[in-house]
């Protein structure tokens, strides 16, 4: 009896096994590589589905700017261009254009990047970002002696049309070619210049009468009031001429002309602005000439200014090979 209690007593309990003991034993066998993921680990399920979205607006952005940088330029890559600046710039272009003139600026640009590309489309930016300061100058003062432009200076569809027309006409014949490889830079010169011309003209005219001290007019040399057509000022010329030479200068930093084409530049829109001056003073409000407005003065304006550059490149060109 107490042999059978000792033995009794000596018997131990098997061992009951711990949870984690479980765990590890059934984990072994899983393969090795098998890991079980541990909640702080898990990600999200919308972490997981942002992943493709993400990727795909990466992908999207990557295939706008090469769009945006085909070279040569195409009209789809003018077009997204031209929509992307404009709708960064809206304040400065409401400030500057009414709502049609956005709409035909936009043509412009468009048409612009389609033919010269980006430094092309800068070129135009400058102009109308100096032309549209000018403008606001002394608005008030301006305004109290009758020869502000209309609408605060925001210029409408006719006088977009009226300042680029020569400038559009380079532009087409750029992309369709137009006497082969050797005109293409005759018609950049030609654009460069058109655009050289009106910012002359707008500058001179804005701040001549802003400033103007004593202004005369250009065919008799009698003293007539700021603002009269064909009606010039000291401080509004020497204004005009360095516009033109600022314009120039952002031409051929841009490569859209070289250094001697950018004095031809110059040269152009001087002659052509006291062209368009004589204009103003003999013509235009007379009897006869009522079709011959601010808009219609500007076309031939700046196509002067056009017509002339391209033609002095070419003497200039001529004398050379002689």
């Amino acid at each position: 009896m107490a042999l059978s209690t000792h033995l009794l007593l000596n018997i131990k309990a098997p061992p009951v096994p711990s949870l984690l003991k479980s765990h590890r034993s059934s984990s072994s066998i899983l393969p090795r590589n098998f890991l079980i993921p541990s909640p702080c680990h898990r990600k999200p399920i919308k972490e997981i589905m942002m992943k493709p979205q993400a990727a795909s607006v990466q992908s999207a952005v990557s295939e706008v700017m090469s769009l945006i940088q085909s070279s040569p330029p195409t009209w789809q890559s003018a077009i997204l261009s031209n929509l992307l600046i404009f709708l960064l710039g809206s304040p400065i272009l409401v400030s500057g254009l009414s709502v049609s003139g956005i709409a035909a600026a936009f043509l412009l640009g468009t048409l612009t990047w389609r033919a010269f590309g980006s430094s092309g489309f800068l070129l135009v930016a400058t102009y109308f970002v100096i032309g549209t300061a000018v403008t606001k100058v002394r608005m008030a003062q301006k305004e109290a002696e009758g020869v502000a432009e209309k609408r605060k200076g925001r210029r409408g569809p006719g006088s977009v049309i009226g300042s680029s027309a020569a400038g559009c006409i380079c532009a087409f014949l750029a992309i369709f070619g137009a006497g082969g490889i050797g005109y293409s830079r005759l018609w950049q010169l030609g654009f460069v210049a058109s655009f050289c011309t009106k910012l002359s003209d707008t500058v001179s005219s804005e701040i001549g009468k802003a400033y103007g001290k004593t202004t005369y007019l250009v065919t008799t040399l009698k003293v007539v009031p700021r603002g009269t057509e064909g009606a010039v000022s000291v401080e509004g010329t020497f204004a005009g001429l360095l516009a033109a030479i600022l314009l120039a200068f952002v031409g051929g930093l841009m490569g859209e002309i070289t250094a001697p084409e950018a004095i031809i530049c110059v040269i152009a829109s001087q002659i052509a602005n006291f062209g368009e001056s004589i204009i103003g003073a003999a013509l235009q409000d007379k009897e006869g000439f009522r079709w011959l407005n601010n808009d219609a003065v500007n076309v031939i304006n700046i196509s002067m200014g056009s017509i002339l550059a391209v033609f002095m490149q070419q003497v200039l060109l001529q004398n050379l090979r002689m």
